[in-house]
């Protein structure tokens, strides 16, 4: 299966960024009737390659990717090229997508394990601040704006030492708000392991910001 487009991001926080998809024919003009169809239909437009296919799963998917991806990486230009990297990843395997799950689920675990893979080859550069188009810091003080960007942070910090496993378990547990059934389906393990990855992964986060506060 060729690639018939590139994808462009843009934006600079971990909810806040766009992908733009762009053609290598301009001839081809999206199926606006796309939006309307579910998840097995759009995955069999894409087999199908009806235009604007794909970019409608992107569209819908985009903003939880680039989520898990920056919860993993701490920084926007990481996040951004590991989200389009697993874009593109989906769209080489959408033949092997059988439906067993949800295409959300699919796309997190190919998320979480571009991530996993890009963590075992570099250290992720963990950027200073926080996320602050949803932050109202107009009352702020100068000295409590430090300090929540100090702890936001520390918590990025130590959150990067965790195992991947359990790091992975915490991010989609706690940032994404998945349920261990959905998380142990994009990590392909169990709800048990699940379950046991978060509660080691909370023990060895408390510990960890303990000794940075020491």
């Amino acid at each position: 299966m060729s690639l018939p487009f590139s994808l462009t991001l843009t934006g600079y926080a971990a909810t806040d960024w766009d992908v733009t998809v762009v053609r290598q024919s301009a001839s081809e003009a999206p199926d606006p009737n796309l939006h309307a169809l579910d998840e097995p239909g759009l995955v069999t437009a894409c087999l199908e390659q009806r235009p604007g296919a794909f970019d409608v799963i992107v569209e819908r998917h985009q903003r939880a990717v680039y989520q898990i991806c920056y919860r993993f990486m701490g920084n926007h230009e990481d996040a951004s090229d590991l989200s389009q990297d697993v874009f593109l990843r989906a769209y080489r395997g959408l033949a092997n997508f059988k439906g067993q799950s949800a295409l959300g689920t699919w796309l997190h675990r190919i998320a979480v394990n571009t991530c996993l893979n890009r963590i075992a080859l570099k250290t992720p550069k963990v950027e200073s601040y926080e996320d602050r188009q949803f932050v109202d810091t107009r009352s702020e003080s100068a000295s409590e704006r430090l300090l929540r960007d100090e702890r936001a942070a520390n918590v990025r910090a130590a959150v990067a030492k965790l195992p991947p496993k359990q790091r992975a378990a915490l991010i989609l547990r706690t940032y994404q708000e998945m349920s261990h059934q959905d998380i142990a389906e994009s990590l392909g393990t169990s709800v048990g392991a699940v379950k046991a990855n978060v509660f080691h992964a909370l023990q060895n986060l408390k510990k960890l910001l303990t000794e940075r506060q020491s």
